[in-house]
């Protein structure tokens, strides 16, 4: 076997003191793909581990790799993401993956973060309520998209005027607005479940202007698509 110090350092801070056995049944695979993933990958940029992770996280939701997740939840953990950071990504996930897609994530990480002794449920994040969600997710929408996003939530025909609603009173004021992550953390694990789960082409050319207004610019998000 020829892995590298450097990825063979980085596999160890992910799981420290794990061997997988993939060394034992697959050692030219596991070569390729340490070498390149916790190597060539990684040492490529200078992206910061506990970001990297949050986008690793999204892209396995958004590409349903349950498998992986859950395999990646205690190597995010190692590498400083939170378990509320973690949960906040599940959590926003539905309103992009639908919850079919992400309950089981969910299940997944309530079992990783509790073997290791994570005590469950965590602190309560939320900072609406039923009467002003509406106003502050057509806020966080102003905030992250500009102004013409102020009377997004009536707009459109009648017949759909509601999916305007519910995305100002849902997707941002039931989840953009929770504390937990930042809005350009939201928008960075949004444009990777978007990417990930692929056909949103539309939505993922609005969220990569988005995150190019607040901040996430056209480097960082190719950093984030190859995380």
């Amino acid at each position: 076997m020829a892995i590298t110090e450097k990825a063979a350092a980085y596999h160890e801070k992910m799981f420290p003191g794990y061997k997988s056995a993939f060394l034992e049944t697959d050692p030219e695979f596991t070569e390729l793909f340490d070498n390149f993933a916790f190597d060539e990958v990684v040492n490529h940029d200078d992206l910061d581990g506990r970001t990297r992770f949050m986008a690793i996280l999204a892209a396995l939701l958004g590409c349903q790799g349950a498998d992986e997740f859950r395999a990646m939840v205690p190597a995010a953990l190692n590498f400083g993401v939170t378990p509320v950071e973690i949960k906040e990504i599940v959590y926003q996930a539905t309103a992009y993956l639908g919850i079919g897609r992400v309950f089981p994530f969910l299940k997944i990480t309530n079992e990783a973060l509790e073997e290791k002794g994570v005590s469950l449920p965590l602190p309560a994040q939320g900072t609406t309520t039923a009467e002003n969600r509406r106003e502050a997710g057509t806020q966080a929408q102003v905030d992250i998209f500009g102004e013409g996003m102020r009377d997004f939530w009536k707009s459109g025909p009648e017949e759909s005027r509601h999916i305007n609603l519910w995305l100002a009173g849902n997707c941002f004021g039931d989840y953009y607005t929770r504390a937990g992550l930042d809005y350009k953390q939201r928008e960075m694990i949004t444009f990777c479940f978007l990417a990930a789960q692929g056909g949103c082409e539309p939505q993922l050319t609005s969220h990569a202007s988005a995150n190019m207004r607040i901040g996430n610019d056209k480097a960082f998000l190719n950093l984030s698509k190859v995380s």
